[in-house]
């Protein structure tokens, strides 16, 4: 079972009704899930980046002034995604700064802006690792995919035309990279060198089908977990593509989704996923049925505001892209 740690579950529904539909579910929840296990998981906030006694991170005001008037700065603006080794280095897709940073120790300054002179990248969405170290990125109005290999940024699978490519995601146990094409409703499949070896999906609501997917995760057994954004769920793959289950509905009730971004599991199968318009990250047991969420509307600590894509690394650390509060927020998974 798992029971935040962070005083907001339960908060997501604004009306009075709402809200109290929200805590009966939650409730019901927690008392179930004690009839099943007696484990226990909480998340606890750790930390964010820029921190509050570290790098100055901008309001909104001088964030837009930068988007109308064109003045980049090294500093976090509007960060879209992430990818961590380790809360002393990780990698933030930034849409406001159109580039790709490398932050070494969290509370430090931002690192080797990874782009290319006198080019941004207006659109970044997915990014990865690979098992020797490599960082695949996409910009989905670039229509590109990029390395980054011993720190230099060279174009992937040059050779393929993609449509709108978003999520990316490595599958340790295949050596494959997998790419959302938000355009073609489908994934394209390609090899460590960039080939295609598929392509699966199309446009629709029977399993395997899609409907403007986006964000994409692979586990370390190779199931692979799609973001069916405008059917709102999410689909199970096997690692051939084959679909095996899928959960979600459109909705503003608890479970439901409204605008599903990034997605991850931690080591005990849960699944997350983080809701832009519920401001709020959603936790799924293995077959789908909801737990609980944390976070709510704000910009304290496990506040959101319009988060989009998470990442959870080998110590159960989650790390949220919280857009629109120009930070990183850093929670870890507790086992009591």
């Amino acid at each position: 079972m798992i029971m935040s740690s962070i005083n907001k579950v339960c908060k997501r529904p604004k009306s009075l009704l709402r809200g109290l539909a929200g805590l009966m579910l939650c409730l019901f929840v927690l008392v179930s899930a004690r009839a099943q296990s007696d484990e226990e998981y909480s998340v606890r906030w750790i930390g964010q980046f820029p921190g509050e006694a570290g790098q100055h991170s901008p309001d909104f005001g001088e964030r837009l002034s930068r988007l109308v008037f064109g003045k980049q700065a090294q500093e976090v603006i509007k960060p879209f995604n992430v990818l961590a080794r380790d809360p002393d280095q990780y990698w933030i897709l930034d849409q406001g700064a159109g580039g790709v940073f490398e932050v070494l120790d969290g509370e430090g300054q931002l690192l080797r802006p990874l782009k290319r002179a006198k080019e941004d990248f207006p659109s970044l969405v997915g990014i990865c690792g690979s098992g020797s170290g490599d960082i695949f990125f996409t910009d989905s109005r670039l229509n590109r995919i990029m390395k980054v290999a011993d720190g230099k940024l060279v174009p992937f699978a040059a050779s393929l035309t993609f449509h709108q490519p978003t999520g990316i995601a490595y599958n340790r146990a295949s050596g494959e990279i997998w790419v959302v094409e938000t355009g073609t409703h489908q994934i394209s499949v390609l090899s460590r060198e960039g080939k295609l070896i598929r392509t699966l999906g199309g446009r629709g609501t029977a399993p395997g089908l899609f409907n403007y997917p986006t964000f994409i995760w692979i586990d370390a057994k190779g199931r692979v977990y799609v973001v069916d954004s405008m059917n709102f769920r999410v689909q199970i793959l096997d690692s051939e593509g084959r679909a095996e289950s899928s959960f979600g509905s459109s909705g503003d009730a608890t479970g439901n989704m409204a605008r599903p971004k990034g997605i991850a599991t931690d080591s005990e199968g849960h699944i997350y996923v983080a809701d832009a318009l519920f401001h709020a990250v959603q936790i799924f047991d293995e077959q789908g049925n909801f737990l609980y969420s944390f976070g709510e509307q704000g910009q304290g600590e496990g506040d959101f505001w319009m988060p989009s894509g998470l990442y959870i690394d080998q110590e159960d650390r989650i790390y949220v892209a919280d857009s629109y509060n120009a930070r990183i927020q850093v929670f870890q998974l507790v086992k009591k």
